[in-house]
């Protein structure tokens, strides 16, 4: 009998929903298992990295919950930042509507890939109600004296406008803009300091045993800043403390 997949996938998916298979709910019985994947920028379809990243996810959702795991598996959206900003400029729209169109086709590729999210559970990162949480935790943080600001030298793209990770400059270049050199640039930058809680961090990673070059990375990140600048692929690593970018 031959496999015809967009009929059989699509009957057992209308199933799924109807029936609620993958809703969260509360249950004192199960031991809580929660899974969440990145969100993906809404800053245009998703594509086969989507695809294999959020299979690997939904695997393991699947498997906790044959186990018998109560598994709260959500999704939602990387949409207030540069990415979808910058789309939407290319393409000439206004960020909002750009950012909820492709939310829309978004989710109905994730649907049409069967994976087993909650989608009661669905966020966008540009929603007020969700954002205003954001703030309200930064606003503490800068209260308590754990967000400060102070100049620093930072890559600098001029085509995106924006700073970049220096995991985001290959070959002293953009990582978007392969022609763009990237330049060091003075300016204001937000900080966390991470390293008040330094042992804390490390020792929650050794008790939750994560991977062992992960946990290499976390430790000479947290412990070891680089100190002064000794090269470009170096200037945000500076202090030890998080090093949050934003535009001029």
């Amino acid at each position: 009998m031959k496999y015809n997949a967009q009929e059989i996938e699509k009957r057992w998916q209308e199933y799924w929903k109807k029936e609620g298979l993958f809703k969260a709910t509360e249950d004192s019985k199960k031991e809580k298992y929660y899974l969440l994947e990145m969100f993906p920028y809404p800053s245009g379809r998703i594509h086969m990295g989507h695809v294999r990243n959020y299979t690997i996810g939904d695997v393991v959702a699947r498997y906790k919950r044959m186990r018998g795991f109560n598994v709260l598996h959500p999704m939602g959206w990387d949409a207030f930042g540069l990415p979808a900003e910058n789309a939407a400029i290319e393409n000439k729209t206004h960020p909002a509507r750009w950012t909820r169109v492709n939310i829309d086709h978004m989710r109905s590729q994730l649907e049409r890939m069967g994976f087993s999210y909650d989608w009661d559970r669905e966020v966008a990162t540009c929603d007020p109600a969700y954002y205003h949480w954001e703030q309200l935790i930064f606003l503490k943080m800068y209260e308590k004296g754990l967000a400060y600001r102070q100049k620093t030298y930072v890559n600098w793209c001029e085509s995106c406008q924006t700073v970049l990770a220096k995991e985001q400059v290959e070959n002293g270049c953009c990582w978007r803009h392969p022609s763009d050199e990237v330049i060091l640039k003075e300016m204001d930058s937000w900080y966390f300091r991470i390293t008040d809680y330094a042992e804390d961090i490390l020792w929650a990673q050794v008790s939750h045993d994560f991977n062992r070059s992960i946990f290499d990375h976390i430790h000479l990140f947290i412990l070891h800043g680089c100190g002064p600048v000794q090269h470009q692929a170096d200037v945000q690593r500076r202090s030890g403390d998080f090093f949050a970018g934003v535009r001029p």
